[in-house]
Protein backbone atom coordinates (compact mmCIF):
# COMPACT_ATOMS: atom_id res chain seq x y z
CA UNK A 1 0.00 0.00 0.00
CA UNK A 2 1.03 3.32 -0.90
CA UNK A 3 2.28 5.71 2.23
CA UNK A 4 -0.74 7.99 1.71
CA UNK A 5 -2.83 4.52 2.19
CA UNK A 6 -0.60 3.23 5.45
CA UNK A 7 -0.98 7.21 7.23
CA UNK A 8 -4.94 7.15 6.31
CA UNK A 9 -5.47 3.55 7.54
CA UNK A 10 -3.59 4.35 10.89
CA UNK A 11 -5.45 7.42 11.28
CA UNK A 12 -9.15 6.01 11.02
CA UNK A 13 -7.73 3.01 13.42
CA UNK A 14 -6.51 5.61 15.94
CA UNK A 15 -9.65 6.74 17.21
CA UNK A 16 -13.34 5.60 17.83
CA UNK A 17 -15.00 8.13 14.94
CA UNK A 18 -12.12 7.75 12.02
CA UNK A 19 -11.15 10.92 11.01
CA UNK A 20 -11.73 10.61 7.32
CA UNK A 21 -15.77 10.71 8.98
CA UNK A 22 -14.97 14.62 9.64
CA UNK A 23 -13.88 15.53 5.98
CA UNK A 24 -15.95 17.40 3.17
CA UNK A 25 -16.33 15.44 0.36
CA UNK A 26 -14.28 18.77 -1.79
CA UNK A 27 -11.21 18.24 0.64
CA UNK A 28 -10.91 14.44 0.12
CA UNK A 29 -11.76 14.88 -3.76
CA UNK A 30 -8.57 17.36 -3.32
CA UNK A 31 -6.55 15.10 -1.38
CA UNK A 32 -7.53 11.95 -3.88
CA UNK A 33 -6.79 14.94 -6.79
CA UNK A 34 -2.85 14.99 -5.85
CA UNK A 35 -1.98 11.15 -6.24
CA UNK A 36 -2.08 8.85 -9.00
CA UNK A 37 -5.17 6.87 -9.91
CA UNK A 38 -4.03 3.54 -8.54
CA UNK A 39 -3.31 5.15 -5.40
CA UNK A 40 -6.44 6.74 -5.21
CA UNK A 41 -8.46 3.74 -6.02
CA UNK A 42 -7.16 2.02 -3.04
CA UNK A 43 -7.24 4.49 -0.99
CA UNK A 44 -10.96 4.56 -1.79
CA UNK A 45 -11.31 1.58 0.44
CA UNK A 46 -10.28 2.99 3.54
CA UNK A 47 -13.67 4.23 4.15
CA UNK A 48 -17.19 3.84 2.60
CA UNK A 49 -17.46 6.86 1.83
CA UNK A 50 -14.65 6.90 -0.17
CA UNK A 51 -15.39 4.40 -2.35
CA UNK A 52 -17.38 6.47 -4.87
CA UNK A 53 -15.35 9.60 -4.71
CA UNK A 54 -12.66 8.60 -6.82
CA UNK A 55 -15.32 8.40 -9.53
CA UNK A 56 -16.07 11.65 -8.91
CA UNK A 57 -12.89 13.24 -9.64
CA UNK A 58 -13.14 16.25 -11.72
CA UNK A 59 -9.59 15.76 -13.52
CA UNK A 60 -8.43 12.17 -14.27
CA UNK A 61 -5.04 10.88 -14.95
CA UNK A 62 -5.46 7.57 -16.63
CA UNK A 63 -1.77 6.76 -17.64
CA UNK A 64 -1.00 2.81 -19.36
CA UNK A 65 3.08 3.53 -17.56
CA UNK A 66 0.65 3.57 -13.97
CA UNK A 67 -0.25 0.12 -14.50
CA UNK A 68 3.05 -1.25 -15.45
CA UNK A 69 5.78 -3.57 -13.61
CA UNK A 70 7.80 -1.39 -11.55
CA UNK A 71 10.63 -0.59 -12.33
CA UNK A 72 9.51 -1.24 -15.80
CA UNK A 73 12.07 -3.99 -17.90
CA UNK A 74 13.71 -2.28 -20.84
CA UNK A 75 12.93 -2.95 -23.77
CA UNK A 76 9.25 -3.29 -22.84
CA UNK A 77 7.71 -6.68 -23.56
CA UNK A 78 4.83 -7.73 -25.23
CA UNK A 79 2.68 -9.88 -21.92
CA UNK A 80 3.89 -6.46 -19.93
CA UNK A 81 2.35 -4.15 -22.26
CA UNK A 82 -1.08 -5.93 -23.16
CA UNK A 83 -1.29 -6.27 -18.81
CA UNK A 84 -1.01 -2.40 -19.01
CA UNK A 85 -3.34 -1.76 -21.33
CA UNK A 86 -5.69 -3.93 -20.09
CA UNK A 87 -5.85 -2.39 -16.90
CA UNK A 88 -6.38 1.10 -18.54
CA UNK A 89 -8.64 0.04 -20.11
CA UNK A 90 -10.73 -1.52 -17.57
CA UNK A 91 -9.86 1.61 -15.19
CA UNK A 92 -11.13 3.99 -18.10
CA UNK A 93 -14.48 1.78 -18.34
CA UNK A 94 -14.52 2.57 -14.35
CA UNK A 95 -14.36 6.18 -14.84
CA UNK A 96 -16.04 7.18 -17.99
CA UNK A 97 -18.65 4.22 -18.21
CA UNK A 98 -20.24 4.92 -14.42
CA UNK A 99 -23.60 6.01 -14.85
CA UNK A 100 -23.09 8.07 -11.54
CA UNK A 101 -21.08 10.17 -14.24
CA UNK A 102 -24.31 11.39 -16.12
CA UNK A 103 -24.32 13.96 -12.96
CA UNK A 104 -21.19 15.27 -12.93
CA UNK A 105 -18.39 16.47 -15.35
CA UNK A 106 -15.02 15.68 -16.06
CA UNK A 107 -13.15 18.91 -16.71
CA UNK A 108 -9.90 17.34 -17.74
CA UNK A 109 -8.91 13.71 -18.68
CA UNK A 110 -4.80 12.98 -19.28
CA UNK A 111 -5.09 9.59 -21.04
CA UNK A 112 -1.99 7.77 -21.94
CA UNK A 113 -1.70 4.77 -23.71
CA UNK A 114 0.40 2.71 -26.95
CA UNK A 115 -0.95 3.08 -30.08
CA UNK A 116 -1.92 0.29 -32.43
CA UNK A 117 -3.64 -2.42 -30.00
CA UNK A 118 -6.88 -4.00 -29.44
CA UNK A 119 -7.19 -2.19 -26.33
CA UNK A 120 -6.67 1.24 -27.44
CA UNK A 121 -10.24 0.92 -29.70
CA UNK A 122 -12.29 0.12 -26.77
CA UNK A 123 -11.01 2.76 -24.80
CA UNK A 124 -11.60 5.42 -28.03
CA UNK A 125 -15.35 4.10 -28.22
CA UNK A 126 -15.42 4.79 -24.19
CA UNK A 127 -13.79 8.33 -24.69
CA UNK A 128 -16.22 8.96 -27.76
CA UNK A 129 -19.24 8.30 -26.07
CA UNK A 130 -18.39 10.74 -22.87
CA UNK A 131 -17.56 13.41 -25.36
CA UNK A 132 -20.63 12.56 -27.20
CA UNK A 133 -22.97 12.49 -23.24
CA UNK A 134 -21.12 15.69 -22.48
CA UNK A 135 -19.38 14.41 -19.51
CA UNK A 136 -15.63 14.77 -20.95
CA UNK A 137 -14.78 18.34 -21.66
CA UNK A 138 -11.32 18.80 -22.23
CA UNK A 139 -8.60 16.06 -23.41
CA UNK A 140 -4.85 15.75 -23.03
CA UNK A 141 -4.02 12.66 -25.26
CA UNK A 142 -0.42 10.77 -24.98
CA UNK A 143 0.32 7.96 -27.76
CA UNK A 144 3.43 6.40 -26.30
CA UNK A 145 5.44 3.71 -28.52
CA UNK A 146 6.80 0.19 -26.96
CA UNK A 147 10.30 1.46 -27.98
CA UNK A 148 10.92 4.29 -25.53
CA UNK A 149 14.86 4.73 -26.88
CA UNK A 150 14.62 6.20 -30.12
CA UNK A 151 17.80 3.88 -32.21
CA UNK A 152 15.74 1.09 -31.59
CA UNK A 153 13.09 2.23 -33.61
CA UNK A 154 12.89 1.62 -36.73
CA UNK A 155 11.81 3.64 -40.52
CA UNK A 156 8.95 0.92 -40.60
CA UNK A 157 8.11 1.38 -36.75
CA UNK A 158 7.74 4.92 -36.90
CA UNK A 159 5.52 4.76 -40.06
CA UNK A 160 3.10 2.01 -38.17
CA UNK A 161 2.72 4.10 -35.55
CA UNK A 162 1.74 7.65 -37.71
CA UNK A 163 -0.60 4.94 -39.44
CA UNK A 164 -2.35 4.13 -35.88
CA UNK A 165 -2.66 7.83 -34.79
CA UNK A 166 -4.57 8.94 -37.98
CA UNK A 167 -6.57 5.76 -38.02
CA UNK A 168 -7.37 6.83 -33.85
CA UNK A 169 -8.25 10.47 -35.10
CA UNK A 170 -10.42 9.00 -38.01
CA UNK A 171 -11.95 6.49 -36.12
CA UNK A 172 -13.00 8.97 -33.31
CA UNK A 173 -13.35 12.61 -34.75
CA UNK A 174 -15.11 13.85 -31.56
CA UNK A 175 -12.05 13.73 -30.23
CA UNK A 176 -11.05 16.83 -32.08
CA UNK A 177 -13.51 18.67 -30.64
CA UNK A 178 -11.73 18.89 -27.05
CA UNK A 179 -8.64 17.95 -27.82
CA UNK A 180 -6.15 20.71 -25.72
CA UNK A 181 -2.52 18.41 -25.49
CA UNK A 182 -1.45 15.82 -27.55
CA UNK A 183 2.01 13.90 -27.29
CA UNK A 184 3.50 11.80 -29.67
CA UNK A 185 6.42 9.36 -29.72
CA UNK A 186 8.10 7.88 -32.39
CA UNK A 187 5.96 8.76 -35.14
CA UNK A 188 7.33 9.42 -39.33
CA UNK A 189 4.04 11.37 -41.06
CA UNK A 190 3.87 12.66 -44.16
CA UNK A 191 3.87 16.23 -44.61
CA UNK A 192 -0.16 16.43 -45.73
CA UNK A 193 -0.50 14.03 -42.55
CA UNK A 194 0.99 16.12 -40.05
CA UNK A 195 -0.50 19.29 -41.11
CA UNK A 196 -3.75 17.93 -41.42
CA UNK A 197 -3.72 15.76 -38.11
CA UNK A 198 -2.26 18.23 -35.79
CA UNK A 199 -3.56 21.72 -36.72
CA UNK A 200 -6.26 21.31 -39.63
CA UNK A 201 -8.38 18.87 -37.15
CA UNK A 202 -7.46 19.68 -33.45
CA UNK A 203 -8.84 23.01 -34.04
CA UNK A 204 -8.92 23.17 -29.57
CA UNK A 205 -4.89 21.87 -29.43
CA UNK A 206 -3.08 23.95 -27.40
CA UNK A 207 0.14 22.23 -26.59
CA UNK A 208 1.90 19.67 -28.97
CA UNK A 209 4.61 17.28 -27.63
CA UNK A 210 6.76 15.56 -29.96
CA UNK A 211 9.36 12.98 -29.14
CA UNK A 212 11.51 11.40 -31.80
CA UNK A 213 8.88 12.66 -34.66
CA UNK A 214 9.40 13.94 -37.70
CA UNK A 215 8.20 14.09 -41.46
CA UNK A 216 11.17 11.85 -43.01
CA UNK A 217 15.07 12.53 -42.28
CA UNK A 218 16.66 15.37 -43.21
CA UNK A 219 13.04 16.80 -44.16
CA UNK A 220 12.04 20.65 -43.02
CA UNK A 221 8.60 20.71 -41.66
CA UNK A 222 6.81 24.18 -42.67
CA UNK A 223 3.58 25.12 -39.59
CA UNK A 224 1.29 27.54 -41.56
CA UNK A 225 -1.33 27.62 -39.10
CA UNK A 226 -3.12 31.32 -38.84
CA UNK A 227 -6.32 29.39 -37.46
CA UNK A 228 -4.43 26.95 -35.00
CA UNK A 229 -4.89 27.72 -31.03
CA UNK A 230 -1.52 26.29 -30.49
CA UNK A 231 0.46 27.86 -27.17
CA UNK A 232 3.26 25.23 -26.83
CA UNK A 233 5.45 23.16 -28.75
CA UNK A 234 8.07 21.03 -27.66
CA UNK A 235 9.94 18.61 -29.71
CA UNK A 236 12.48 15.88 -28.35
CA UNK A 237 15.13 13.85 -30.23
CA UNK A 238 14.33 14.91 -33.94
CA UNK A 239 15.97 13.85 -37.38
CA UNK A 240 14.44 17.39 -38.66
CA UNK A 241 16.70 19.49 -40.46
CA UNK A 242 14.85 22.15 -39.46
CA UNK A 243 11.76 23.31 -38.48
CA UNK A 244 10.27 26.40 -40.04
CA UNK A 245 7.50 28.17 -38.17
CA UNK A 246 5.93 29.87 -40.80
CA UNK A 247 2.87 31.02 -38.78
CA UNK A 248 1.50 30.09 -35.41
CA UNK A 249 0.04 33.47 -34.23
CA UNK A 250 -0.67 31.88 -30.16
CA UNK A 251 2.01 30.23 -29.59
CA UNK A 252 4.12 31.41 -26.66
CA UNK A 253 6.68 28.67 -25.77
CA UNK A 254 8.68 26.41 -28.22
CA UNK A 255 11.12 23.82 -26.51
CA UNK A 256 13.77 22.11 -29.17
CA UNK A 257 15.36 19.61 -27.38
CA UNK A 258 18.41 17.43 -29.38
CA UNK A 259 18.14 17.89 -32.76
CA UNK A 260 20.49 15.51 -34.97
CA UNK A 261 21.59 18.19 -37.96
CA UNK A 262 24.00 20.42 -36.96
CA UNK A 263 22.78 23.80 -38.47
CA UNK A 264 20.29 26.31 -37.71
CA UNK A 265 17.85 24.19 -36.32
CA UNK A 266 14.51 26.66 -36.59
CA UNK A 267 13.21 29.53 -38.57
CA UNK A 268 10.51 31.90 -37.70
CA UNK A 269 7.72 33.68 -39.55
CA UNK A 270 4.61 35.53 -37.69
CA UNK A 271 5.28 34.49 -33.76
CA UNK A 272 3.98 37.76 -32.40
CA UNK A 273 2.85 35.96 -28.97
CA UNK A 274 6.36 33.61 -28.78
CA UNK A 275 7.71 35.23 -25.13
CA UNK A 276 9.61 31.80 -24.04
CA UNK A 277 12.14 29.62 -26.15
CA UNK A 278 14.44 27.27 -24.99
CA UNK A 279 17.32 25.25 -27.22
CA UNK A 280 18.69 22.49 -25.76
CA UNK A 281 21.75 20.47 -27.64
CA UNK A 282 25.07 18.57 -26.97
CA UNK A 283 27.09 20.00 -29.94
CA UNK A 284 30.47 18.18 -31.15
CA UNK A 285 33.70 18.87 -33.31
CA UNK A 286 31.24 18.22 -36.20
CA UNK A 287 28.85 20.41 -35.23
CA UNK A 288 28.10 23.48 -37.96
CA UNK A 289 27.84 26.69 -35.28
CA UNK A 290 24.44 29.06 -36.42
CA UNK A 291 23.99 32.66 -35.88
CA UNK A 292 21.56 32.83 -33.18
CA UNK A 293 20.15 36.51 -34.73
CA UNK A 294 19.73 34.61 -37.34
CA UNK A 295 17.19 32.17 -35.81
CA UNK A 296 15.46 34.60 -33.80
CA UNK A 297 15.15 36.68 -36.87
CA UNK A 298 11.31 38.31 -36.66
CA UNK A 299 11.11 37.36 -32.69
CA UNK A 300 10.84 40.58 -30.65
CA UNK A 301 8.85 39.70 -27.62
CA UNK A 302 11.36 36.62 -25.91
CA UNK A 303 11.44 37.70 -22.23
CA UNK A 304 12.97 33.95 -21.41
CA UNK A 305 15.65 32.20 -23.13
CA UNK A 306 17.46 29.00 -22.73
CA UNK A 307 20.87 28.01 -24.32
CA UNK A 308 21.88 24.65 -22.72
CA UNK A 309 24.89 22.95 -24.25
CA UNK A 310 24.86 19.88 -22.24
CA UNK A 311 28.97 19.58 -21.88
CA UNK A 312 29.43 20.40 -25.37
CA UNK A 313 30.57 22.25 -28.04
CA UNK A 314 28.74 25.67 -28.44
CA UNK A 315 26.70 25.76 -31.33
CA UNK A 316 25.96 29.46 -32.01
CA UNK A 317 28.59 31.61 -33.96
CA UNK A 318 29.89 34.93 -32.01
CA UNK A 319 27.40 37.47 -32.12
CA UNK A 320 26.84 40.99 -30.19
CA UNK A 321 24.87 43.79 -31.40
CA UNK A 322 23.63 41.80 -34.25
CA UNK A 323 21.33 40.05 -31.37
CA UNK A 324 19.62 43.33 -29.48
CA UNK A 325 16.83 42.85 -31.81
CA UNK A 326 15.62 39.97 -30.40
CA UNK A 327 17.09 40.56 -27.03
CA UNK A 328 15.35 44.01 -26.61
CA UNK A 329 12.59 42.64 -23.89
CA UNK A 330 14.33 39.46 -22.44
CA UNK A 331 14.25 39.52 -18.83
CA UNK A 332 15.54 36.05 -17.94
CA UNK A 333 18.48 34.54 -19.73
CA UNK A 334 20.06 31.13 -19.07
CA UNK A 335 23.22 29.25 -20.34
CA UNK A 336 23.80 25.98 -18.83
CA UNK A 337 25.53 23.11 -20.03
CA UNK A 338 28.66 24.60 -20.28
CA UNK A 339 31.90 22.98 -19.67
CA UNK A 340 33.69 23.23 -16.48
CA UNK A 341 36.98 23.80 -19.16
CA UNK A 342 35.46 26.73 -20.92
CA UNK A 343 36.65 30.10 -20.51
CA UNK A 344 32.76 31.93 -19.62
CA UNK A 345 33.67 35.36 -20.75
CA UNK A 346 31.82 35.06 -24.02
CA UNK A 347 28.44 35.18 -22.14
CA UNK A 348 28.86 38.64 -21.17
CA UNK A 349 28.40 39.51 -25.19
CA UNK A 350 24.75 37.95 -24.30
CA UNK A 351 24.24 40.30 -21.29
CA UNK A 352 25.65 43.33 -23.49
CA UNK A 353 22.91 42.61 -26.10
CA UNK A 354 20.32 42.26 -23.40
CA UNK A 355 20.62 45.13 -20.93
CA UNK A 356 17.10 44.79 -19.70
CA UNK A 357 17.93 40.94 -18.20
CA UNK A 358 17.05 40.63 -14.42
CA UNK A 359 17.78 37.30 -13.63
CA UNK A 360 20.93 35.26 -15.23
CA UNK A 361 21.34 31.55 -14.75
CA UNK A 362 24.80 30.08 -15.46
CA UNK A 363 25.19 26.19 -14.77
CA UNK A 364 28.10 24.43 -15.13
CA UNK A 365 28.94 20.91 -17.02
CA UNK A 366 31.56 19.07 -15.13
CA UNK A 367 30.77 15.42 -15.41
CA UNK A 368 33.53 13.17 -16.29
CA UNK A 369 32.79 11.05 -19.26
CA UNK A 370 34.19 10.85 -22.67
CA UNK A 371 31.99 11.88 -25.28
CA UNK A 372 30.41 9.42 -27.92
CA UNK A 373 31.18 10.99 -30.88
CA UNK A 374 34.71 12.66 -30.18
CA UNK A 375 37.47 12.30 -32.22
CA UNK A 376 40.19 12.48 -30.46
CA UNK A 377 40.90 14.05 -26.84
CA UNK A 378 43.39 16.21 -27.84
CA UNK A 379 42.17 18.16 -30.30
CA UNK A 380 38.54 18.38 -28.80
CA UNK A 381 40.52 19.85 -25.48
CA UNK A 382 42.15 22.09 -27.41
CA UNK A 383 39.16 23.19 -29.28
CA UNK A 384 36.85 23.19 -26.18
CA UNK A 385 39.47 25.31 -23.69
CA UNK A 386 39.53 28.02 -26.38
CA UNK A 387 36.12 29.81 -26.88
CA UNK A 388 36.36 31.84 -30.23
CA UNK A 389 34.25 34.97 -28.58
CA UNK A 390 35.86 38.43 -27.94
CA UNK A 391 34.79 40.31 -24.36
CA UNK A 392 36.16 43.25 -26.00
CA UNK A 393 33.82 42.83 -29.29
CA UNK A 394 30.71 44.73 -28.49
CA UNK A 395 29.93 46.86 -25.46
CA UNK A 396 26.60 48.58 -25.32
CA UNK A 397 25.82 52.06 -23.79
CA UNK A 398 22.55 50.63 -21.48
CA UNK A 399 22.76 50.44 -18.27
CA UNK A 400 22.19 46.85 -16.83
CA UNK A 401 18.86 45.58 -15.32
CA UNK A 402 20.26 42.51 -14.08
CA UNK A 403 19.16 41.90 -10.49
CA UNK A 404 20.03 38.66 -9.31
CA UNK A 405 22.69 35.83 -11.00
CA UNK A 406 21.79 32.19 -10.03
CA UNK A 407 25.72 30.27 -10.93
CA UNK A 408 25.11 26.79 -10.13
CA UNK A 409 27.94 24.02 -10.77
CA UNK A 410 30.49 26.84 -9.24
CA UNK A 411 34.13 26.24 -8.36
CA UNK A 412 36.71 28.52 -7.17
CA UNK A 413 38.24 28.26 -10.27
CA UNK A 414 40.30 31.24 -12.22
CA UNK A 415 37.91 31.69 -15.30
CA UNK A 416 34.66 31.94 -13.01
CA UNK A 417 36.34 34.21 -10.54
CA UNK A 418 37.25 36.34 -13.44
CA UNK A 419 33.75 36.30 -15.06
CA UNK A 420 31.80 37.12 -11.53
CA UNK A 421 33.93 39.83 -11.03
CA UNK A 422 33.41 41.14 -14.75
CA UNK A 423 29.35 40.93 -14.39
CA UNK A 424 29.77 42.13 -10.44
CA UNK A 425 31.64 45.31 -12.70
CA UNK A 426 29.02 46.03 -15.16
CA UNK A 427 25.58 45.33 -12.85
CA UNK A 428 24.84 48.59 -10.70
CA UNK A 429 21.34 47.07 -10.09
CA UNK A 430 22.70 43.96 -8.89
CA UNK A 431 21.45 42.69 -5.18
CA UNK A 432 22.28 39.03 -4.99
CA UNK A 433 24.71 36.23 -6.34
CA UNK A 434 23.84 33.19 -5.43
CA UNK A 435 26.51 30.22 -5.38
CA UNK A 436 25.17 26.66 -5.92
CA UNK A 437 26.83 22.75 -5.93
CA UNK A 438 26.48 21.48 -9.04
CA UNK A 439 22.88 19.58 -8.87
CA UNK A 440 23.92 16.48 -10.48
CA UNK A 441 27.54 16.06 -9.35
CA UNK A 442 30.29 14.14 -11.23
CA UNK A 443 29.61 10.51 -9.24
CA UNK A 444 33.62 9.21 -10.45
CA UNK A 445 34.67 12.24 -8.58
CA UNK A 446 32.38 12.57 -5.68
CA UNK A 447 33.17 8.62 -5.05
CA UNK A 448 36.72 9.22 -4.84
CA UNK A 449 36.44 12.65 -3.04
CA UNK A 450 38.92 14.05 -5.29
CA UNK A 451 38.07 16.88 -7.19
CA UNK A 452 38.48 16.42 -10.67
CA UNK A 453 41.90 16.32 -12.13
CA UNK A 454 42.99 19.79 -14.36
CA UNK A 455 39.27 21.48 -12.91
CA UNK A 456 40.31 22.69 -9.54
CA UNK A 457 39.10 22.22 -6.21
CA UNK A 458 35.29 21.89 -4.39
CA UNK A 459 32.55 24.23 -3.49
CA UNK A 460 33.54 26.42 -0.91
CA UNK A 461 31.91 24.75 2.27
CA UNK A 462 33.61 26.48 5.17
CA UNK A 463 33.57 29.70 6.63
CA UNK A 464 37.25 30.47 6.06
CA UNK A 465 36.74 29.12 2.32
CA UNK A 466 33.56 31.32 1.66
CA UNK A 467 35.41 34.83 2.68
CA UNK A 468 38.16 33.67 0.48
CA UNK A 469 36.33 33.54 -2.56
CA UNK A 470 34.33 36.80 -1.72
CA UNK A 471 37.37 38.72 -1.33
CA UNK A 472 38.10 37.54 -4.68
CA UNK A 473 35.02 38.80 -5.98
CA UNK A 474 34.87 41.95 -4.35
CA UNK A 475 38.63 43.04 -4.66
CA UNK A 476 38.92 46.00 -7.05
CA UNK A 477 34.95 45.76 -7.49
CA UNK A 478 31.76 48.16 -6.03
CA UNK A 479 29.30 46.17 -5.82
CA UNK A 480 26.72 45.92 -2.76
CA UNK A 481 25.22 42.66 -4.08
CA UNK A 482 24.62 39.82 -1.50
CA UNK A 483 26.46 36.46 -2.26
CA UNK A 484 24.85 33.27 -1.06
CA UNK A 485 26.77 30.33 -0.98
CA UNK A 486 24.13 26.98 -1.04
CA UNK A 487 25.61 23.72 -0.47
CA UNK A 488 24.59 20.74 0.31
CA UNK A 489 22.24 18.53 -2.05
CA UNK A 490 19.36 17.02 0.79
CA UNK A 491 19.66 20.02 3.04
CA UNK A 492 20.80 23.10 1.67
CA UNK A 493 22.84 25.38 4.20
CA UNK A 494 23.32 28.64 3.01
CA UNK A 495 25.81 31.26 3.99
CA UNK A 496 25.50 35.07 2.77
CA UNK A 497 28.02 37.38 3.01
CA UNK A 498 26.74 41.35 2.52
Amino acid sequence: MSQLGKELRCTSQSTDEDRLSTLTDDIILYILGRVDITTATRASVLSKRWRVLPRLLPELNLRVWDFMPIPCPGPIEAHHMDQGMACLTKATRSFLADPTRKSTSITNLLLQLYGGRNYSREIGLLVRDAIDSGVLKQLELRIVHEKEVPVHCRHEDMVQQARDVIDFFTTYPCVHSCLVSLLLHNVRFTEQDIHHVLFDSCKELKKLMLFHCDVGDCSIWQINAPDSKLAVLEIEITCLERVEVVCLPKLRRLHLDNWLYFEAPLRFGFVPSLNELALICSGTLDNQEFRLSAVLHGTTNIHTLTLDFEGGELWIQPEGKQLCPAFGNLRELSICGISVDFDLLWTINLLEAAPSVEIFLVQIWDQCREDRQLRTETAYADQRTKPSWSITGFTSSNTWKLKEILFVGFRPLEQQILFIRAVMKRAPNLKALLLKENEKPCRRCEAMATPCPLRGGFFPRDQEEQEATVKQFRDGVCSSARIIFASGHVNVKCAVYS
